[in-house]
């Protein structure tokens, strides 16, 4: 019987390296033989990408931490109905940038909206799906900062304090969930992380090549 694909979401603070991590690991499952769909949060959709466009322009400062919130629920929903689902239905694995677990470090911890009320509704939003792993990248938000070059957008242009409480919400988390969530150190080499990563996939699926492929 072939194992069931994965839903993984990619987490950490602005900086941590998740898209780089994510083209490492695409490229190792379609190299073991597997079809990868990548997403993004908010994005991945029509409605999805219209949200982001919104949410981060820092023309809109400030927004409501609530309307923030549900910004992303509802680009969050989408995302889940409209790509989530279908691909895991046809077998696919799934690398997702951000997913629920976002708002609970983003609005539940650094708009201190409180983690209890994001989780019952990231439960709505996603009909109960949440990832089968979530790779937490974890780096002091001082130094993601310093990786960055572009202009901030409105979430990154935050102050220092506010990333550190997001930063505090995603240890929380991986406190709380230690089976789902795991905590990988973003400040080491590109090749390490990238193979720890990987690691933590092929505990989940045994089936998987115990070396990232390249």
């Amino acid at each position: 019987m072939t194992p069931t694909p994965l839903l993984i979401s990619l987490e950490g603070v602005e900086g941590a390296g998740k898209s780089t991590l994510a083209d490492a690991l695409e490229q190792g499952l379609r190299a073991s033989g597997h079809e990868v769909i990548r997403c993004r949060e908010p994005g991945g959709t029509s409605l999805g990408e219209a949200v982001r466009a919104v949410v981060l322009d820092p023309a809109h400062a400030p927004v409501s931490p609530w309307s923030e919130l549900f910004l992303m629920l509802a680009a969050r929903a989408q995302l889940v109905r409209e790509v989530v689902e279908p691909a895991l239905a046809a077998g696919s694995y799934v690398l997702c940038d951000r997913f629920l677990d976002a708002s609970t470090a983003y609005q539940g911890s650094g708009r201190q909206l409180g983690a209890e009320p994001v989780t019952e509704l990231n439960r709505l939003a996603t009909g109960g799906r949440w990832p089968d792993l979530t790779l937490l990248l974890d780096l002091d938000p001082a130094v993601g900062r310093g990786r960055q070059s572009h202009r901030p957008d409105r979430m990154e242009g935050e102050a220092l304090d506010f990333h550190q409480r997001v930063r505090a919400g995603y240890l929380e988390l991986a406190d709380r969930e230690p089976e789902r969530v795991v905590r990988l150190d973003a400040a080491l080499p590109r090749e390490e992380l990238a193979q720890s990563a990987w690691s933590a996939m092929c505990a989940r699926r045994p089936d998987l090549p115990a070396e990232l492929p390249e």
